[in-house]
């Protein structure tokens, strides 16, 4: 979109100054040029820049790909990892807006989690036993509170890579959720979606 090439447009400004040392690097520096990259692709919303809910947009494509699963896979479940807006960010509660957008295509809110909501361990195990038992189909969370000892694979049909982790050993954990004994599904489907033009591709 309009948005995001504008916005890249600035970053690859910024660069330029910092290379030709015009600026602090406590001003500006490339892991905040990288940082706010990573934002914009995810949403030019956290970076200050509305952006529409259309065919341009990471968050329509994967409701869109996450319905098109709940439907197809009656009794298959599916996880989205997504670790910049999560429900701590001030600016931009994606997970809220998921929710939000998926109910809008008829999927019963009841059927949706976040595990930022478990405020112990004990609210951890009932909300993955729900996952397990196909009581809750959708499951949202960051590679810190679900990528390490998440034992929710039983019914997950599709896992969802909303963002790209920091890391290769990040990427390991989260599609270890899904590619894990015990799980029931013969064949299971990875997404990534990535926003051409955006510091997705260079990431990946």
């Amino acid at each position: 979109g309009k948005e995001l090439s504008l916005y890249m447009q600035g970053l690859y400004e910024r660069t330029e100054k910092i290379r030709a040392k015009q600026v602090m690097k406590e001003k500006d520096n490339m892991l905040k040029i990288t940082t706010d990259g990573r934002k914009a692709a995810l949403s030019t919303t956290l970076v200050g820049i509305p952006q529409p809910y259309d065919i341009h947009n990471k968050i329509y494509a994967c409701v869109n790909k996450v319905y098109e699963i709940y439907k197809n896979y009656p009794s298959g479940c599916q996880i989205v990892f997504c670790d910049i807006a999560t429900p701590l960010n001030k600016v931009f509660n994606l997970y809220a807006e998921l929710k939000v957008r998926l109910g809008e295509k008829g999927i019963p809110g009841r059927e949706i989690a976040f595990v930022h909501s478990c405020e112990n361990e004990e609210a951890r195990i009932s909300l993955f036993n729900s996952i397990n038992s196909g009581k809750i189909r959708i499951l949202i969370g960051s590679t810190v509170k679900l990528g390490i000892g998440a034992n929710v694979q039983r019914k997950l049909k599709a896992l969802h890579h909303l963002d790209i982790p920091w890391r290769p050993a990040d990427m390991v954990q989260r599609e270890g959720r899904i590619i894990r004994r015990g799980n029931e599904n013969d064949e299971i489907l990875i997404f990534r979606y990535v926003v051409k033009g955006s510091f997705d591709a260079y990431s990946w």
